[in-house]
């Protein structure tokens, strides 16, 4: 596993940010780590990059244990903090060699690192005349420059336009081919564009750990049905699992089963047993950002 977290507590005073934390990441996964602010999500990255140590539980991170072997740890992770720190008097390739500097390496990667996050043209300047997009480039060639197995990104996103969003969604899709990723962010859009599987902590409790698929199939069902005729809602109450009924227009209805079944051959069946036809079936999949509303909401109350 490149990640292993086993019941991680940590504590602010009398605030506890993690509650008793476990899962596990293999090599090569995309992970998206959600949750409103506050939940949680920062503390456990700056843990599990050993900025700070938890007050009960163990974690490692490709083999390394993060209180034992922190500069283990350290060598085999590339770290964006959501702040992206830069010095922006340098310029992009001095301060690459500067990070090379730290992590005790030849500057040769550079060149390289600057053609993978597409600072090719941008290489020469200094870091202040950079836009958001760009420094976020920086950032993620600083986490890079070691060829770390691991990177974990703290809100990788936050401020770009759509332009650059879309950028630095498709240049971490590529990273993510060849390493592991655990990135935190608010945009439900992008871990649905990037991420395989969903890690979802609240009030330092994670409520959620699902690849991506099961979580926006599973629960509630919603399906668009129309019918040739006019029906009530009180026969639409005979059908199985039918959570709510919601008449759209003329013969037209939103219909929310609360079932993992396929309940479209049962509204086929239905309409047919009642003399009606099904002019429309439709199965619409929940997303990702009524999910997350969901699950925060049912711990907040």
């Amino acid at each position: 596993m490149s990640i292993e977290v086993q019941q991680l507590t940590k504590a602010y005073g009398s605030e506890k940010a993690l509650k008793e934390v476990s899962f596990s990441i293999g090599a090569g996964e995309v992970v998206g780590f959600l949750g409103p602010n506050g939940a949680g999500k920062s503390t456990l990255m700056r843990i599990l990059t050993t900025y700070l140590s938890p007050d009960q539980g163990h974690a490692r991170v490709n083999g390394h244990d993060i209180e034992k072997e922190p500069m283990r740890v350290k060598r085999s992770v590339g770290y964006l903090p959501e702040n992206n720190p830069l010095y922006s008097d340098l310029y992009v390739k001095e301060y690459l060699g500067f990070q090379c500097g730290i992590h005790k390496i030849g500057t040769q990667r550079i060149d390289d690192v600057v053609q993978l996050v597409g600072l090719q043209d941008h290489a020469s300047k200094k870091i202040s005349q950079l836009s958001k997009g760009y420094k976020q480039r920086v950032g993620l060639a600083a986490a890079l420059i070691h060829d770390p197995e691991v990177l974990i990104l703290d809100e990788p996103t936050t401020g770009l336009d759509p332009n650059q969003l879309a950028d630095i969604r498709e240049l971490i899709k590529e990273i993510g081919k060849t390493k592991t990723v655990l990135l935190s962010t608010h945009i439900m859009q992008e871990v649905e564009a990037m991420c395989d599987r969903v890690l979802i902590i609240n009030r330092g409790t994670l409520v959620t750990d699902k690849k991506l698929k099961e979580l926006v199939t599973e629960g509630e069902q919603h399906i668009e049905v129309e019918f040739d005729l006019a029906i009530e809602e009180q026969l639409l109450r005979r059908l199985p699992h039918l959570e709510k009924a919601e008449n759209i227009y003329d013969t037209t209805w939103s219909l929310v089963f609360k079932t993992e079944k396929d309940m479209r051959p049962e509204l086929f069946d239905f309409a047919n047993n009642n003399g009606l036809k099904a002019l429309k079936i439709n199965k619409k999949i929940q997303n990702l950002e009524s999910m997350f509303r969901e699950m925060t909401r049912n711990i907040q109350d």
